[in-house]
Order: structure tokens, then sequence, then C-alpha cells
């Protein structure tokens, strides 16, 4: 079983490998039970929201994880992973800006993941 920032940074890195946008992490730890980490990320088009969903379990999965749950439908425009201890959400833009999630979590620590994304040699 992965650690919570192990997984996290997998996912980020898979994410940013499919050319996600507009990726965040917050450490969530002392805000709320729900998990460790909340990721999030932006989709052009509801294929790409798919693609990062496929490519969020499949980094997961190289690390002995599965989803306990996964909601929405790529035609909704947003999609929740849960991990347990990382919760990822894809949206498309409008669906991320409808829910704001970094303003309702305003209180988590923000995750520098600059050491997270693909390098050019990953791409």
């Amino acid at each position: 079983m992965a650690e919570a920032l192990e997984l996290t940074a997998a996912i980020v890195n898979a994410i940013d490998k499919k050319r996600g946008m507009n990726i965040e992490v917050l450490h969530t730890t002392d805000v709320t039970t729900l998990a460790d980490y909340f990721v999030m990320a932006t989709a052009a088009s509801t294929t790409q929201l798919r693609t990062l969903s496929d490519a969020t379990e499949e980094a997961a999965e190289k690390l002995g994880e599965t989803p306990y749950s996964v909601e929405g439908e790529r035609e909704s425009g947003w999609r929740v992973l849960d991990f347990s201890t990382v919760i990822v959400h894809l949206f498309l833009p409008e669906q991320r800006e409808f829910y704001s999630l970094e303003r309702l979590w305003q209180d988590a620590e923000q995750v520098d993941i600059t050491s997270f994304l693909a390098k050019p040699e990953d791409a």
C-alpha cells in the first residue's frame, strides 16, 4: 500500500503526462478527515476527462491502489476518484469554476507539485 504523498505524486505525474491543466494539490489532513490530499485538475474535453481518469487509475494500480469509489461520468463534466488517503477531482473548465473547491477548502495547505510533474524525457 502506497503512502499518501507517494500516491499523490504518481497521480499528479500521470495527469501532467496526459496534459491535464491547472493541476493543484491541497494537503487536507488538518482541515478534514476525508483524505490527506485532494488533487484537482482540468480537462479540455470529455475525451480528455476520460483519459485523465484512466491515467489516474493506472498510476495508482502500479502502486497497488484501486479507488474505493468513482463518481461522475465524463458527459457530466466531472469525475471523482476516491483512494481514501487521496481524492482526485477531475473537471471540465465550467464545472471546476462552479464547484470552486480551492475556495471551499481554502484553509488547506497548497502543495508545491513542481517535483511531481513529468520531466521532458518522460513525455
